[in-house]
């Protein structure tokens, strides 16, 4: 039997494609044997799986699971939209959103936790499932909210199935409202975002090197004009409160009913309860935001594999 060496377990990636961890697997396996090994990841989709890795994967499913004061929202990529019409595909988004929400959102944990009905990692099932569907997939992202009284509350936009659509929001109200209040009022602030995606819940909560570079942008679009630097320091202070209501969630309009701003829809409804309802915190999940998708001319490739 071979001594399975960092040097062994190299010269196997570079020979199959899969991952460090899975190569190493293999070798254990296979008593340290370069060519069983081989053998091994493609019975077990591994060398076939990591070829597809290079692909670019920016479709896919959100996935949402909650429970009472607690949720979790988790994003899984597919090459192609066609893939989240696919039953395994969904039941597994599913899975990952529900064992997020034993884990608290954290990815590491998600990963590395059993996956239900079988003897894998939930990574592990990740790669069977590139293998077996024939597509690169990943798990991108995870997220929770949790609060010690009130509700969580979701929303998917372009639900395909329950628990999962393209668009994914969740809402945590601390209160000791009802349910149906609470749910009432989740549901039309979580529209909301989905809406308008807000940059942050309250000013204080914004990114200082966001609004710092909005007001150097308003400031060098003001001194243009040439008026007096007085004049444009109080031009920068109505733009910055402009821009403030776009991208702040309490400040702005909401969507749902087109007058109220969202900070008195909450007074609003906490008024009518007769019990304080605080909006701690929202997390928005939109598929594939930031991944740049790779574009092709379908006609170009078809006469380049048939050599016009």
């Amino acid at each position: 039997m071979a001594e399975v060496t960092a040097a062994l377990v190299k010269e196997l990636r570079l020979k199959s494609g899969a991952g460090m961890m899975d190569c190493k697997k293999a070798l254990d396996e296979t008593g340290g044997d370069i060519e069983a090994a081989v053998d091994w990841l493609r019975q077990n989709g591994l060398a076939a799986a990591a070829k597809k890795s290079s692909r670019v994967a920016a479709e896919g499913l959100v996935g949402i699971a909650t429970g009472g004061n607690s949720g979790v929202i988790v994003e899984v990529n597919a090459e192609t939209d066609f893939v989240a019409l696919n039953e395994q595909f969904q039941e597994f988004v599913k899975t990952v959103a529900e064992i997020g929400l034993a884990n608290d959102g954290d990815m590491a944990a998600v990963l590395e936790s059993g996956y239900p009905g079988s003897d894998r990692t939930v990574a592990e099932q990740l790669t069977h499932n590139i293998s077996t569907i024939g597509e690169n997939m990943a798990v991108r992202r995870t997220a929770g909210l949790n609060i010690k009284k009130g509700q969580v509350i979701s929303y998917l936009h372009n639900k395909v199935a329950d628990g999962l659509g393209k668009i994914g929001v969740m809402v945590a109200l601390e209160s000791e409202a009802s349910d149906e209040t609470l749910a009432t009022l989740g549901k039309h602030l979580a529209m909301h975002i989905a809406a308008t995606s807000p940059k942050a819940l309250s000013e204080d909560d914004l990114d200082a090197k966001i609004v710092e570079r909005e007001r150097k942008i308003l400031i060098e679009q003001a001194r243009s004009t040439g008026k007096p630097e007085e004049i444009i320091m109080k031009m920068i202070e109505g733009r910055m409160r402009k821009f403030f209501e776009e991208v702040v969630l309490l400040k702005q309009i909401s969507v749902v009913d087109g007058k109220a701003i969202i900070s008195e829809v909450i007074e609003a409804a906490a008024k009518e309860a007769g019990t304080p309802i605080v909006l701690s915190g929202f997390i928005r999940f939109q598929l594939g935001e930031g991944i740049e998708k790779k574009t092709s001319d379908f006609a170009a490739e078809v006469k380049a594999a048939a050599g016009l």
